[in-house]
């Protein structure tokens, strides 16, 4: 782990991190609410305040499970491209696309020159603070994400809107860590997706983050790994968080060839199954991950974000993985 760039930021944590990737399931009420200010039924103000209701309930249980690293949870998200191209000038909001399963979105579509027009998360990511001592993360969608799940009206090339966009969300990680924010982390879940694109991808990324003082967590959350492994590496952050708890054995036998020299968030309970996995389960996925990475380097986690499963379900998975790396803790401390 990088425990020296950690210790500079005032930041103490245990061996085997826990923290969730970011997503947590919204309560009824907010989807209520959610649909009732779609439809012009409520303010915006009646709105917000059960949103902030609900990451009240959520830094509050992440806390009282024993996590390291606490999130919001995104109660004020529907979509994670949408809620930033919605926050910035350049993008107007398309139809809607369906994503995946039954799930839908507005397609943001890229019309004038991108600007980031003050802090988006920043309050979300103060209010959420106020409610633990443990560190909150700071969120956002990357670049290449926004730029790929939107349409591209304005900009000559992909290269050149991914770019604009990362001048501007850089703004607001200065922002976020002005305000306090130590670990930010920065999904880009289409960042492995094309591989003649991932040198454009990993420079726009960079740009968001270069010289500014925090612990960088990157999420990909799904993708073919291996050949584009030499790629993440090259990423500035940090920490890279894979999807692992179903075990990639060509990118295992890989990494055991060629050294990971990055932090690694791994999944360790899979976000799309209805099925709370067992302690032991957990547990054996801790020791794997230990055994390829070493203990120093490995976070714990899910392998995504958990909105899609219900809140007892979501409880039961993280309250097992923090169960589980206290057993592993305990069997390294022996």
């Amino acid at each position: 782990m990088s425990r020296a760039k950690l210790k500079k930021l005032g930041l103490d944590l245990p061996v085997l991190p826990t923290t969730t990737v970011g997503s947590l399931p919204k309560p009824d009420y907010i989807l209520k609410a959610r649909a009732k200010f779609a439809r012009n039924e409520i303010k915006y103000d009646e709105l917000k305040e059960l949103e902030l209701e609900a990451i009240a309930y959520w830094v509050k249980k992440q806390d009282e499970i024993g996590l390291d690293v606490i999130v919001d949870g995104e109660m004020y998200r529907g979509d994670m491209v949408a809620y930033f191209a919605e926050t910035m000038q350049g993008f107007q909001m398309g139809e809607l696309v369906r994503s995946y399963g039954n799930r839908y979105y507005r397609k943001p579509v890229i019309t004038g020159e991108i600007k980031w027009c003050g802090p988006i998360t920043v309050d979300w990511w103060k209010y959420a603070q106020s409610f633990t001592d443990k560190p909150v993360k700071g969120m956002l969608t990357g670049p290449y994400t926004i730029m790929d799940w939107s349409f591209n009206e304005y900009y000559a090339s992909r290269s050149e809107a991914a770019m604009a966009i990362a001048v501007e969300l850089r703004r607001e990680v200065e922002a976020l860590v002005q305000a306090g924010a130590r670990i930010i982390q920065i999904d880009e879940p289409a960042i492995s997706t094309r591989l003649e694109e991932l040198d454009f991808a990993r420079q726009a990324l960079n740009l968001v983050i270069d010289g500014i003082e925090a612990y960088f967590i990157c999420h990909i959350c799904y993708g073919n790994f291996t050949p584009v492994y030499q790629h993440m590496l090259a990423l500035g952050v940090d920490n890279l968080d894979l999807e692992t708890s179903q075990r990639i054995s060509a990118l295992e036998e890989f990494i055991r060839d060629n050294r990971f020299t990055k932090d690694i968030s791994y999944g360790v309970v899979d976000v799309h199954t209805h099925k709370v996995e067992s302690v032991e389960t957990i547990a054996e996925n801790i020791r794997h991950a230990i055994g390829l990475f070493g203990v120093d380097a490995v976070w714990i986690d899910p392998d995504c974000g958990l909105k899609t499963r219900t809140i007892d379900e979501a409880v039961g998975k993280l309250v097992n993985i923090e169960t589980a790396v206290d057993r592993v803790r305990k069997e390294i401390a022996r």
